[in-house]
């Protein structure tokens, strides 16, 4: 089966498709010693691509639904010598990246992958994949401050898109809630940022929800493989 040398690139996590297109064209590809410049070339699995002088390696793709505990670094590698959450995979025979990341002390769903194309594909801004959050926050949300996050509020110089609140539960003794936000973007701590902005601080984070999968069946630090079906409507996401 011969497939697109950009599609190859981008399937190696080496960049997007796109950008993949503008390395042939740039004379940065080569194919078997032959330098190819011609967008839509294809090829096989037995012929080797060398993008930069470094042969890019093509192997099967894995994509695992990851329940991320808490106190989890979302790298492959910390230089602290921190738990990743690559250590939860060290035993499978596939070099497994996470597609995009959770905070240190979030836990919840996150994708892990070995398909570059796939995770450039879910990171890009304009697919909009839902991501449902659940948080505890100090202090209870009042009628602006939900009306505020719903119509997107002021980061830093950002502003947020329309977001979807819903209160799950009030403790008025505690003065905390339990708040559910979906959100598209994944701007560094946006959770924890569009709280601060109405003036409430989390307490406890958890992703829910990633598109349409959830933790159903797992438990902190489990993980299991994709289907093939799960990971084709995953791409049609976009």
């Amino acid at each position: 089966m011969q497939e697109r040398l950009q599609k190859v690139i981008a399937q190696a996590g080496i960049a997007s498709r796109r950008e993949a297109e503008k390395m042939i064209l740039a004379g940065r590809v080569r194919v078997d010693g032959q330098v190819v410049t011609k967008l839509g070339t294809k090829v096989s699995s037995i012929e080797q691509v060398v993008v930069d002088d470094h042969p890019i390696e093509r192997e099967s793709h894995h994509t695992f639904l990851f329940y991320k505990p808490r106190g989890v670094i979302s790298t492959v590698k910390d230089d602290k010598g921190r738990k990743t959450v690559a250590d939860y995979f060290a035993d499978l025979p596939y070099r497994l990246y996470p597609v995009g990341r959770l905070d240190y002390d979030t836990s919840g769903l996150l994708l892990m992958t070995n398909d570059g194309e796939l995770a450039n594909l879910l990171m890009h801004p304009r697919n909009e994949v839902n991501k449902v959050y659940v948080a505890k926050i100090k202090g209870i949300l009042q009628p602006d401050e939900i009306k505020a996050l719903k119509k997107g509020v002021k980061i830093g110089r950002y502003q947020t898109k329309p977001a979807q609140v819903k209160v799950l539960k009030t403790n008025p003794r505690a003065q905390t809630q339990i708040v559910q936000l979906t959100i598209h973007e994944g701007h560094y701590h946006q959770v924890k940022n569009m709280f601060k902005a109405v003036n409430h601080l989390v307490e406890k984070l958890s992703r829910e929800r990633y598109a349409f999968l959830d933790l159903q069946g797992l438990t902190s630090g489990q993980y299991r493989e994709l289907s093939h079906k799960e990971v084709d409507r995953l791409k049609r996401e976009d």
